[in-house]
């Protein structure tokens, strides 16, 4: 039984009332810590991590408005993919929950509340639907949150995306989607291609443009996040030192001015000679 497979269970279980229902995090640790992606209501801080049976600190809690994303390369994204790779998360979960208050706001709505906050719609995006995400049940933004994270190029194909939906009443959860079936079906049909070009020969790579390339041998900068900002800021300052510390340059020539246009000669009349009669 994998990790999630034991949360549902143990979690129906303790719901119907098994009080000796629980989970054994300790048989789990290569699938520990998960990250949990969850909306900001308030009544989820009485939930969580205990309806998952996990100690906290296992437990990565994000929290936004709805648990949205936006899009593959958002910040909810950025989050997630920094708690992966730089926190250990093994599995991630979009946790929707019922009742929830951003589902049951409409447009027109939010444009009321945000009016009375001092927000002016002049100052906000022009698709306002797009922009923050809003749907029309918790079960279809759960699937597509979970859509949009296994199809960003920032989460491993390695990291199961799982989508539920807890009860705010009971606690009870619903498994949407399952990120193991999601995750094992391309897994034995995609292959690393990075992988297989580093150890290929010239002839593999077909004598092209690429026959000479080692891709063994690539190597990427080791900075730190934050530093290629930094770099980039003391790069423009001594750009801008150097061009003011340039003598200015001397004035261009100016442009030989037109020369006058030569005015035409008038034009010559013809003589007319009038003939007298007898002459």
């Amino acid at each position: 039984m994998r990790l999630f497979e034991a949360i549902i269970d143990a979690n129906h279980r303790a719901v119907a009332g098994d009080a000796s229902a629980g989970l054994r995090p300790a048989d789990f640790a290569d699938n520990l810590p998960i990250i949990a992606l969850t909306c900001i209501d308030p009544r989820l801080n009485a939930l969580f991590p205990n309806v998952l049976g996990i100690p906290g600190d296992q437990f990565i809690w994000m929290r936004n408005a709805g648990n949205i994303v936006t899009g593959p390369l958002s910040s909810t994204m950025r989050s997630l993919a920094l708690a992966c790779a730089v926190k250990g998360g093994q599995e991630v979960a979009i946790i929707g929950h019922t009742d929830c208050q951003i589902c049951k706001t409409t447009t027109m709505q939010l444009l009321d509340l945000l009016k009375t906050a001092g927000v002016e719609r002049a100052g906000l995006p022009e698709n306002l639907n797009e922009f923050f995400g809003m749907f029309a049940t918790e079960r279809q933004n759960v699937i597509k949150a979970c859509d949009i994270v296994r199809h960003s190029p920032l989460i491993g194909p390695k990291i199961p995306v799982h989508g539920l939906l807890v009860d705010i009443e009971t606690g009870k959860l619903e498994w949407l989607v399952n990120g193991y079936e999601v995750w094992q079906r391309p897994a034995s049909l995609v292959k690393n291609v990075f992988s297989t070009l580093a150890g290929a020969s010239t002839e593999e790579l077909g004598g092209g443009p690429l026959a000479g390339f080692q891709f063994g041998e690539m190597k990427f900068p080791e900075s730190k996040i934050g530093e290629i900002a930094a770099k980039a800021g003391d790069w423009l300052a001594k750009k801008v030192e150097q061009i003011e510390a340039k003598p200015a340059p001397s004035p261009l020539p100016s442009a030989p001015s037109r020369p006058q246009k030569i005015p035409l000669p008038p034009p010559i009349r013809p003589r007319i000679i009038v003939r007298r009669e007898g002459n």
